[in-house]
């Protein structure tokens, strides 16, 4: 049993931990899409095949996750990021020396995907929502900061050693990074988290205090969530997040080889990629906050609507400082969706069910980035441009949009009695 107490001062210093680790842990996702032209000319394969190993990796991620979480409930946090360290320094070192496009794939969805980054994502934002409760949504806000912190540090540095001496030393000096840099850090993370209520102290607070309206933000956990039943609610969230990330993953994914397409060269797309990140970080955090205030589902909600917008700025505007001024927006509006649906979990669903459904979500999320990187190529095969693929972006974000809308009219319709958690949802 845990001897620290909940939003306690060692929860903080855990959080800051956990920060560290993610960023590292988060790496690969965002050196692939580095090194995506390099390993294109290096193999001679389209655009859609050079992602190919994005694409696996983020399936591995996202299926890792799953088994990592429940790996986590059973045996602690400390182990499974131990393990995560392992496959992210094997998995490095072993796509330096891959000699095919098909080995540099399945080293990133098998190491680097499935026994690597799955450690230090999902089970890390779960680990942390059970540590607070007053201050949920920002110390998860900020814990899955790492993943956009990672993006912001590991563009430039990636882009910078691969001009300098490789893609392949590249990978392998970040293996030795990983090996030495994550066991210490894993060490201190030995404590398991202590048993939290279900219902939150700042939910209490408003609901005694202030009106039905606001209450509401902050609904009790309910054996069935939105009015619906738990796999059917599990199901729509699935493939809302999906969605909404498959949207993401166009920039996210393409815009270093966007880049170079319209001859501004992959530097200008590093730091393109690296400047959405970083106002994704910013995201991220003030997001958290207004989920404490607002609640997950308008969070969402609100950052499906301004990604939307962001999208549509890329189709007119591809000049290099209209780019930089538009990744920087597309940051700062997408980067808090993510973070909200751990969020809508823990305010909708039993907590003693929290971390395996917080699971299964934000790997629909790792599966949509999977699916869009893949399917953005793709598109760019067919037409030979990217405005296509951002159309199709614009697309799946609707369908995101169209699923919240849906949710929230649950909860604010006449089925709100029934995502209470009281007599009426209990006898349901």
């Amino acid at each position: 049993m845990s001897t620290h107490a909940i939003d306690s001062r060692y929860a903080w210093t855990r959080l800051a931990v956990v920060l560290v680790l993610m960023t590292v842990g988060s790496s690969p996702m965002y050196v692939m899409s580095v090194v995506l032209p390099a390993v294109q000319a290096e193999f001679g394969v389209p655009r859609a095949d050079a992602s190919l190993p994005y694409t696996l990796m983020m399936v591995g991620f996202g299926a890792g996750g799953i088994a990592f979480g429940r790996m986590a409930d059973r045996v602690g946090l400390m182990a499974v990021v131990l393990v995560g360290s392992a496959g992210l320094a094997a998995g490095y070192v072993a796509a330096g020396l891959a000699g095919s496009l098909v080995a540099f794939a399945l080293v990133h969805g098998v190491l680097l995907g499935a026994l690597g980054s799955a450690a230090t994502f999902a089970p890390l934002v779960a680990d942390t929502s059970l540590w607070f409760v007053r201050r949920r949504g920002i110390a998860v806000a900020i814990c899955a900061s790492g993943n956009y912190l990672s993006g912001t540090l590991w563009p430039p540095l990636a882009q910078h050693f691969i001009a300098s001496v490789g893609w392949r030393p590249t990978y392998i000096g970040l293996g030795v990074v990983c090996a030495l840099a994550m066991p210490p850090l894993a060490l201190l993370l030995r404590v398991r988290p202590p048993l939290a209520p279900a219902q939150p102290v700042a939910a209490d607070r408003l609901s005694k205090t202030a009106a039905p309206t606001i209450a509401s933000s902050h609904p009790s956990p309910s054996s069935r969530p939105f009015g619906l039943a738990p796999g059917s609610a599990q199901a729509l969230l699935v493939v809302a997040g999906t969605a909404c990330c498959v949207a993401m993953s166009m920039p996210q994914v393409h815009i270093v080889a966007y880049c170079g397409d319209l001859g501004y060269g992959a530097a200008r797309g590093a730091e393109m990629l690296s400047l959405m990140l970083a106002f994704g970080i910013v995201s991220r955090v003030v997001s958290g906050a207004i989920c404490d205030r607002i609640g997950g589902l308008r969070t969402l909600l609100l950052g499906s609507v301004l990604q939307g917008v962001a999208l549509l700025l890329f189709l007119p505007f591809d000049s290099l400082a209209s780019l930089y001024v538009i990744s920087a927006l597309f940051g700062l509006f997408q980067g808090g969706i993510v973070p909200s649906y751990a969020i809508i979990v823990r305010e909708h669903f039993p907590a003693a069910e929290a971390g395996a459904r917080v699971g299964v979500v934000l790997t629909a999320t790792l599966i949509g980035m999977a699916l869009g990187g893949w399917m953005s190529g793709k598109v760019f095969d067919l037409t030979g441009s990217y405005h296509a693929a951002f159309l199709n972006g614009v697309g799946w974000n609707l369908l995101n949009l169209a699923i919240t809308c849906f949710l929230l009219w649950r909860v604010r319709g006449p089925h709100v009695r029934d995502v209470r958690g009281g007599g009426a949802a209990q006898a349901a």
